[in-house]
């Protein structure tokens, strides 16, 4: 497996720092509205590392947090009147139902800020004792960047405080202008506020990750964790943050490896709220099936920026009917065994940085040749045995294909439609039943209207869309 790592801008093999295992923390969503297509990708993106890592029989530990305090957390509170939990919690249960809808495994640990306060505590008080982090007046502390000595080595670039930096007003006490929030100190009675030895307050979004990282991964005397991963934008200062402060406050790296996502976009800008061109992923489930959009995400390389487009969309979709379609032919039945060659294919391709495109044209090549085969063997049973542990294995590495082939392609049909269209079949097979061949064929035909085919099967009829 090599990885493409962030920090030294090259391709490099994995070598975990414990044989056989593999560690990955990414950072999760600050849960105070819905999740974009930009989540999404990110998920999508370390969802696939983590399934390549365990069909190369790694021991894989996945860790996404939530960050459940923050700024614009209490703006909603203040907004809707709700408590900070109902708001959380409404985004937490959100967005695990939408991941789940796009093939995204659970995390095997998923932290919140409001459970790690006592790890965060902890971690600020560390650097306050090193004299690496200082209290200021008003009860904030702040990260001494000068006391590190690598600070920057992991973006490569430090540029002056901003707002994204620390996530707090500016303030004329800071030591450096580089100096980033640890935390940050009630300043009204409406605040919400956690106590602690230096002042009531809440955590800076940086420490956060750093110590529920500490808190739930158990590293070596070199590393936490193997690989930190995120979006490209968290790369400074969020991630260059979290590596100074760990590095600081443990004596070791945060991470071995950084990976980082692209971008995704519409009409080719950065996908932000504040651009007003937000596409809210439970607005694209509404329209499209979640393995449809998580083929559709996951078929530009991770690290390159993705351009959204719906007319891309469909002639991904097509793409994906393709495997359906040869599923169809095969099914219904079980598996035998994967063809050696084929899973050999697939894995050197996402072995080498999660190659997706390799991996998609592996798969197009397989379903021709298939197709090829079973047009000269259309009885095979060996084939269709191999055929059907292939389509398995490409869902358990990548994701997609495990659907029920029928009802794949009933996709964009709504409920009443099928309601009619179960209600017509049904009268069909009650026509064919009586013998009245000329209604049962206006029906089918009816159905044809509507584009709608229907196949009669040993036990039963199923239909698709046309």
């Amino acid at each position: 497996m090599h990885i493409y790592d962030s920090v030294q801008k090259t391709k490099l093999p994995f070598e975990p720092i414990k044989e056989g295992e593999a560690s990955i923390y990414v950072c999760g969503p600050t849960v105070y509205d819905d999740a974009h297509l930009g989540h999404a990708r990110s998920s999508l993106a370390f969802d696939l590392l983590s399934r390549t890592l365990k069909a190369l029989n790694y021991k894989v530990t996945m860790g996404k947090n939530f960050t459940d305090i923050d700024d614009k957390i209490i703006k909603k509170v203040e907004e809707t009147g709700k408590s900070m939990q109902e708001i959380t919690e409404f985004y937490i249960d959100r967005y695990l139902e939408e991941m789940a809808a796009l093939g995204v495994q659970r995390a095997d640990i998923e932290p919140k800020a409001t459970e790690s306060l006592q790890a965060i505590e902890s971690m600020i008080q560390k650097l306050i004792d090193k004299d690496v982090a200082y209290v200021i007046s008003t009860g904030d502390v702040y990260f001494d960047t000068s006391k590190d000595a690598h600070y920057g080595e992991i973006s490569h670039q430090v540029g002056e405080d901003d707002d994204n930096q620390s996530r707090i007003e500016h303030t004329t006490e800071k030591r450096n202008p580089k100096d980033f929030a640890l935390w940050k100190a009630c300043k009204g009675s409406d605040d919400i506020c956690f106590d602690t030895a230096f002042s009531s307050g809440r955590p800076g979004w940086h420490i956060e990750c750093s110590a529920m990282i500490e808190k739930h991964f158990t590293g070596s005397d070199e590393y936490s964790i193997d690989i930190h991963g995120g979006g490209a934008d968290l790369l400074f200062p969020h991630h260059e943050n979290e590596a100074a402060q760990s590095r600081c406050a443990t004596g070791h790296e945060l991470a071995k490896y950084w990976m980082h996502n692209g971008f995704v976009q519409i009409d080719g800008e950065k996908m932000s709220k504040s651009l007003g061109n937000s596409f809210f992923l439970k607005d694209a489930l509404k329209v499209y099936d979640g393995e449809v959009l998580r083929y559709y995400l996951n078929s530009v390389h991770y690290r390159n920026d993705f351009n959204f487009s719906e007319e891309e969309l469909q002639t991904s979709k097509k793409r994906l009917d393709k495997l359906y379609r040869l599923k169809k032919r095969v099914s219904p039945g079980k598996g035998s065994a994967v063809n050696k060659e084929f899973k050999k294919a697939l894995l050197n391709a996402m072995g080498d940085d999660l190659n997706i495109s390799t991996a998609l044209a592996v798969i197009d090549e397989m379903i021709g040749n298939t197709n090829d085969s079973f047009d000269k063997e259309p009885k095979s049973k060996a084939l269709k045995k191999e055929t059907l542990a292939n389509i398995e294995f490409i869902d358990t590495l990548l994701g997609f294909g495990g659907q029920e082939p029928f009802t794949y392609f009933q996709i964009g049909i709504s409920e009443d439609e099928k309601e009619k269209i179960e209600t017509l079949i049904a009268e069909r097979s009650e026509a064919k039943k009586e013998k009245d061949f000329e209604r049962s064929d206006a029906i089918r035909d009816e159905l044809l209207a509507m584009g709608i085919s229907i196949m009669d099967m040993a036990d039963g009829t199923v239909w698709e869309k046309a």
